[in-house]
């Protein structure tokens, strides 16, 4: 039996490939002890005990970003915050931390080092954050999730994904999620979405184009996210929803996307094969431009920034696309040849590697 230390949270980008790693540790070894490390502000205080795992909380400790009375008490806390990490490993008997990124994973990989354990990392960004960067100068276990993350010890393992996405057959549910949808069968489906928080220029520009997508040929499943600002235009085959629990129904039956270039988005439809016009958050470190960099070099996606993604690029540019069959055809093949479906697997293989032979 063997006692794991998982750390990290605070968005679903690193909350969610900590989960995925889990359920597989879980499912491999049964005997397993699996305790998760996160804060109470991030999405880890719902989800991991909604999964059945054990969560310990450690505060929120932001690094500083300039010399202030904070940057002048980081130091005495993440000390702090360390030791009670490594109190932690010592009275639990963990034998490895992995950390995934966000607050906790910085403390953990310190803790562990002090503890005379090892550390293993996977970095779900092309470009890597904070906690991931110094953590990894201090393991040759680091797993990414995007070939050329420049990371020491850097090893592709693609990106765990949830189980119901890593195992989804397409066809097999694919009567299923039209009806579910109120979508038709004899129609592609472009599918929009800019992620729970939304993205209003992907919004607003799909909504004025309704009638114009439709009229190509298409149906569109428009998951508006964020606060709903959106009314139904009422156009036949445009469907609008504020949020969508069931992601898995939804890529069933996706053709063609317009998405926000979060890490776990693009992962997801490299994986199933599905085209993709990307429109990276114009805002923070520039990651969703690296994360979408490599399926748009392979041919399976568009790149096109906030600013420009307007109601005239869709008559001029999206259309064109969605219309001519055999680009999409052509564009899903080679998405799929970037994707990577066994990530859990992968991510776990190193896992092991780190752990100390019997």
């Amino acid at each position: 039996m063997t006692r794991y230390l998982l750390a990290g949270g605070g968005t679903a980008g690193h909350v969610n490939p900590l989960l995925a790693v889990a359920d597989r540790l879980r499912r491999d070894d049964p005997a397993a002890e699996i305790l998760v490390l996160g804060t109470k502000e991030g999405l880890e205080s719902r989800l991991v005990p909604a999964r059945g795992y054990e969560l310990a909380t450690i505060p929120k400790l932001p690094f500083p970003r300039r010399p202030n009375a904070a940057a002048l008490r980081f130091p005495g806390e993440y000390r702090r915050t360390t030791d009670a990490v490594r109190r932690i490993i010592r009275d639990r008997g963990i034998e490895v931390v992995v950390g995934f990124g966000g607050y906790a994973s910085a403390p953990a990989y310190s803790a562990a080092r002090k503890a005379g354990i090892p550390s293993v990392l996977h970095e779900a960004n092309a470009r890597p954050g904070l906690a991931n960067r110094l953590g990894a100068r201090a393991t040759r276990f680091v797993g990414v999730a995007f070939e050329g993350t420049r990371l020491p010890h850097a090893t592709f393992v693609g990106m765990p994904l949830r189980v119901e996405i890593e195992e989804l057959d397409r066809d097999a549910v694919r009567a299923e999620a039209l009806e579910f949808f109120g979508l038709s069968d004899g129609r592609p489906t472009l599918l929009v979405t800019g992620g729970s928080l939304g993205a209003r220029r992907i919004n607003r520009t799909i909504s004025d184009r309704a009638e114009e997508l439709t009229a190509a040929g298409y149906q569109v499943l428009h998951i508006q996210g964020g606060k709903g600002e959106l009314t139904d235009p009422g156009v036949e085959h445009y469907r609008l929803l504020d949020y969508c629990d069931r992601m898995d129904l939804a890529l069933a039956i996706t053709d063609f996307a317009v998405a926000r270039a979060g890490a776990a988005t693009v992962c997801e439809f490299a994986a199933l094969g599905i085209p993709a016009v990307y429109v990276p958050f114009p805002i923070g470190n520039g990651e969703q431009r690296f994360n979408a960099a490599g399926v748009v070099e392979a041919g399976g996606g568009i790149l096109v920034d906030d600013a420009s993604f307007l109601p005239f690029w869709v008559d001029e540019e999206l259309i064109p696309v969605l219309t001519d069959a055999d680009r999409v055809v052509t564009m899903s093949e080679r998405a799929a040849s970037v994707g990577v479906r066994d990530g859990s697997d992968r991510m776990v293989s190193l896992i092991r590697s780190a752990l100390p032979k019997p």
